[in-house]
């Protein structure tokens, strides 16, 4: 957990600088702007990991309880069938 916030400070860190660097304009016009787009990119990348792992989890929670569901399904066939 530290270290993934480490990485992503350091990662917002050199966003920025390269942002601030990289603009042709007065950046202290722009500042806001790449202080925004750190931090939104910070965050982004420190929450996917999270809704990733959710999405993943529910997809394979459904996929069990359809495999379960198949096997009563066929187990309440048998049984009716005897």
């Amino acid at each position: 957990m530290i270290q993934r916030f480490l990485g992503v400070s350091v990662g917002a860190i050199i966003t920025f600088l390269i942002l601030w660097f990289s603009t042709v304009m007065n950046p202290t016009d722009l500042m806001p702007w790449y202080v925004a787009a750190a931090v939104i990119g910070a965050i982004a990348s420190f929450l996917w990991p999270v809704v990733i792992g959710f999405w993943l989890g529910r997809r394979a929670r459904d996929r069990r309880d359809e495999s379960i569901q198949r096997e009563v399904d066929k187990q309440l066939a048998e049984q009716n069938k005897g």
